[in-house]
């Protein structure tokens, strides 16, 4: 092993940004990487595809994660040992409160913890929870960029992170699926907006290492693709695997998070020069 360059990414420190952008797919990060200037890719491995760039002059990287929180784990503790601390997955989900439309974006401000990654980084009964300036720039950004209609809105709250996939398509074929479908249920009568595999772990592994005075942020936006429970319902829903509204709303998302550093920064900056000639 070489003790500068991280297990599974391939990278070192300073090859990434202070602020990335988390995609599963590591297909659509060269989609992600062209909102950048002058994007390269930085690295590839595994599921772990890299570009890094600028925006509003600051590095920023895409980093792909895979698919559930393990992997998704690992490349957040990567990137943060890398000098990354700013995160926005950008990713698709199912929905299943009844409001959501398949085009429609989610803002997870919290994941139900029904996987098991979490677990090790997080005791019982602790919350998965989205840094909330994250929220408020990806809030920002997609009513810059959404429609109040069917498939091109947004919706703001709780979603649910799983590890298994077919376990809650096809609850049947398990031999614990009434378990399955009564958690289901709960999530259902709470309001959940959508599930998806990745959110809860991110928030985890963002939470546990953001140590005085190091500060990590995470958030994360889903492009519902279809409603699970209007299916079931035989409702009408608008079906799609276009996802760049979502890829849209975290490129702007990350760019007022960068304008409110900068601003923070400059004032910063002000008060100790004003300090200075007092």
């Amino acid at each position: 092993m070489n003790e500068d360059e991280r297990f599974h990414l391939k990278i070192k420190y300073g090859d990434v940004g202070k602020y990335v952008i988390l995609p599963g797919d590591p297909g659509r990060v060269p989609k992600i990487a062209e909102y950048l200037d002058d994007a390269v890719q930085t690295a590839q491995n595994r599921e772990y595809n890299i570009y890094t760039g600028t925006l509003l002059g600051e590095k920023v990287s895409v980093c792909s994660t895979g698919i559930g929180g393990p992997s998704a784990a690992i490349a957040v503790e990567e990137l943060i040992d890398s000098g990354a601390t700013t995160f926005i997955r950008v990713g698709t989900s199912g929905g299943i409160d009844l409001r959501v439309f398949g085009g429609d974006l989610i803002i997870a401000e919290a994941a139900i913890r029904a996987e098991g990654t979490s677990y090790e980084y997080l005791p019982q009964g602790y919350p998965a929870l989205a840094d909330f300036d994250v929220t408020s720039a990806l809030v920002k950004a997609a009513k810059e960029i959404t429609e109040n209609e069917k498939g091109k809105n947004y919706h703001v709250g709780v979603v649910h992170a799983k590890d298994s996939f077919y376990g809650e398509v096809n609850p049947d074929g398990s031999a614990v699926g009434e378990n399955i479908k009564a958690r289901w249920d709960s999530y259902v009568k709470c309001g959940c907006l959508a599930s998806e595999m990745e959110c809860a772990a991110i928030y985890a592994v963002g939470t546990v290492r953001s140590v005085f005075p190091l500060k990590i942020r995470c958030g994360g936006v889903l492009t519902a693709l279809w409603n699970a429970e209007r299916s079931k319902k035989n409702m009408a829903d608008t079906i799609t695997e276009d996802t760049t509204s979502g890829i849209k709303c975290a490129v702007r998302a990350m760019e007022l998070l960068i304008e409110k550093d900068q601003a923070e920064y400059r004032e910063m900056m002000a008060r100790m020069h004003g300090d200075i000639r007092d």
